[in-house]
């Protein structure tokens, strides 16, 4: 699962480091393998790893890229990265492997494609947040459905931010107010919709969007939500990846009968199923006996080595 965390303080006044070790450790039941940290100047991550794919210290977190331009803490897996390894080597932009990750891998791909490009060609679950040394920016991304979480807001004149609201309220100066609005909209859905979080100032960020910091965060929060396409000072978000203009994609290339649709299902979900079986642990899914979990395990078993075992 991992979980991540960190903070862009707008001053210099504070110790990042321990902040950020406060934060992390409060996501230890996130990551039980391991735990790491960075700093320098007023950014900090902090990382918790649990151990799928590279279990040894190759793949430990925060990474830095191999040119040691961008600093990465993410969470999640890209399921297609040795796709991704194979068109870098092709195209002579992969460096000297260190590992067999698909933190190294994407790491990898955001030096040669950039970081939009990057993620339009991953396929995964991820929520990441990066620092570019160059360019001093601090990008913050989740994946296309928002599978994996991630909050940020703002605590005092620090930019926090982490995969869950726990580590953010272990900043002293995290907003503790409860959003009105966002209580609202949890007994109407039994849930919180994005951008708002129940804590007044602190939002989850959008799937499908990069949040991005240039330089120093502003010191004050804004009155409202940013959306995707919307800045406030130094920060601005905007999307990657669109589920609307998805949708009119297909329908605009309808599929014609059930005769064309079937062996089009079958293949996308072999495929789909095929890449999330990478793993150097024991993998196992969730039988209910309904149509979705038996097509899943059968389809796992048909591409599997390993006898299954029932629970």
């Amino acid at each position: 699962m991992c979980g991540i965390t960190g903070l862009l303080s707008s001053t210099s006044s504070i110790n990042i480091i321990k902040h950020v070790k406060e934060m992390t450790s409060l996501l230890a039941h996130r990551g039980p393998n391991s735990e790491g940290f960075w700093s320098q100047g007023n950014i900090g991550l902090g990382h918790r790893r649990l151990s799928i794919v590279d279990l040894s210290t190759n793949g430990s977190q925060p990474m830095k890229s191999y040119c040691e331009r961008f600093i990465m803490s993410y969470n999640g897996e890209i399921y297609n990265h040795l796709e991704l390894r194979s068109e870098l080597e092709i195209s002579g932009a992969a460096p000297k492997w260190q590992g067999h990750s698909d933190t190294e891998t994407l790491l990898a791909a955001i030096v040669h494609w950039g970081l939009d490009e990057a993620l339009c060609r991953s396929h995964g679950m991820f929520a990441l947040a990066l620092w570019d040394q160059a360019e001093k920016s601090l990008s913050l991304a989740r994946d296309r459905m928002g599978e994996k979480p991630l909050y940020w807001g703002w605590a005092g004149q620090d930019l926090i931010f982490g995969s869950e609201l726990k580590a953010l309220r272990s900043h002293p100066d995290c907003p503790q107010k409860i959003n009105k609005e966002a209580f609202n909209q949890y007994l109407r859905f039994m849930y919180i919709p994005a951008p708002l979080s129940i804590y007044q100032g602190i939002y989850k960020l959008e799937p499908g969007t990069i949040l991005n910091v240039n330089g120093s965060a502003p010191s004050l929060p804004p009155k409202k939500p940013i959306r995707p396409s919307e800045s406030h000072g130094s920060v601005s978000i905007r999307r990657y990846w669109d589920l609307n203009s998805e949708i009119e994609k297909g329908a605009n290339n309808p599929l014609l009968s059930e005769q064309e649709a079937l062996p089009m299902i079958e293949d996308v979900l072999s495929k789909a199923v095929k890449r999330q079986m990478i793993s150097d642990v024991p993998l196992g899914a969730f039988l209910s006996g309904g149509i979705d979990s038996s097509a899943i395990v059968a389809l796992m078993q048909k591409q599997s080595d390993r006898p299954v075992q029932t629970f």
